[in-house]
């Protein structure tokens, strides 16, 4: 069955170019209405152009509807008043790609804290302030649908990018607290961490990588986490065409007691402790100590 966007309203931020842009193109080719988010400034976050204008030229000349929008995810207010245009002119908003990003990298020992901060700030804040600014919106419709951009540097940790890092495996923790608030209002809320050529990734990947990369090769996951009969909760890696699933896990553990409960017992008993036979996947926080519970039971 095709998945299409028919009286939903989406915005995407950062869809000035690259994956923003990929996916506020798709969206509209499928029925959505979108608002094209994006400052138009440098990978960096300086600067500014007209590339949001320009992706909602390309949506109207192949008839469908958009609208751009310079305001800056930083700024709550201007978020706030993103949204109230798209409600004005289109009757409501249904989807949030919070896609918008910039990069400041340099070894933690060079880095500025003022760096650090920005990046934080655009990444994980500024996904919070589109999020926050929708989410009344999606709980008086009884119907949401967002999605995070994490990175596999998130997940997983990269060189160079410790500012970048944090803010992105923040934004996997915040997916977990949203979609567990949002679920009575049908609200879903999911994590995308693409590998992507675009100018983000331009002088990390040779000429030939860059292609087999191209981002609308991510693009199915994003349009499928936003869909109507999406899932939640989930974190997608995507590039190249290849999709996978990464799962924050659980291991069952090792009661410590008496002599052992000690600095010295963690060490003696460190390979039990870390042995993923039997790990799970908690459906939230409580998952710990719910595991904890039971090996107090002797579980």
């Amino acid at each position: 069955m095709s998945i299409r966007f028919d009286d939903k309203v989406a915005i995407v931020t950062g869809a000035g170019g690259g994956l923003g842009r990929e996916y506020a193109l798709e969206l509209a080719r499928r029925g959505a209405k979108v608002v094209v988010n994006d400052l138009g400034g440098d990978r960096s976050g300086q600067g500014a152009s007209d590339a949001a204008q320009k992706v909602v030229a390309e949506i109207e000349a192949a008839g469908g509807q958009a609208m751009a929008n310079g305001g800056s995810v930083t700024e709550y207010d201007q978020m706030v008043e993103m949204v109230a245009k798209a409600k004005e002119k289109w009757g409501g908003v249904h989807i949030l790609i919070n896609n918008a990003g910039v990069l400041r990298d340099k070894t933690f020992a060079k880095m500025e804290p003022s760096d650090f901060a920005f990046v934080v700030n655009v990444h994980l804040l500024g996904s919070a302030n589109a999020t926050k600014a929708c989410w009344e919106t999606f709980r008086e419709q009884n119907y949401g649908r967002v999605l995070m951009t994490a990175s596999s540097t998130g997940l997983f940790g990269n060189f160079g990018q410790a500012n970048y890092g944090a803010a992105k495996l923040g934004l996997a923790g915040l997916t977990k607290t949203l979609y567990l608030e949002g679920a009575k209002n049908n609200i879903k809320v999911n994590t995308l961490a693409p590998v992507a050529g675009t100018r983000m990734t331009e002088d990390l990947f040779p000429e030939q990588l860059f292609q087999a990369f191209a981002p609308e090769k991510v693009m199915p996951a994003a349009l499928f986490l936003v869909s109507e009969d999406a899932p939640t909760n989930q974190i997608v890696g995507a590039g190249a065409g290849v999709f996978q699933a990464s799962y924050v896990t659980l291991t069952p553990g090792k009661l410590l007691t008496g002599d052992d409960l000690s600095p010295e017992g963690v060490a003696k008993y460190w390979a039990e402790i870390t042995d993923r036979t039997g790990e799970i996947v908690p459906d939230s926080g409580a998952g710990q100590s719910m595991l904890i519970g039971k090996k107090l039971q002797g579980g």
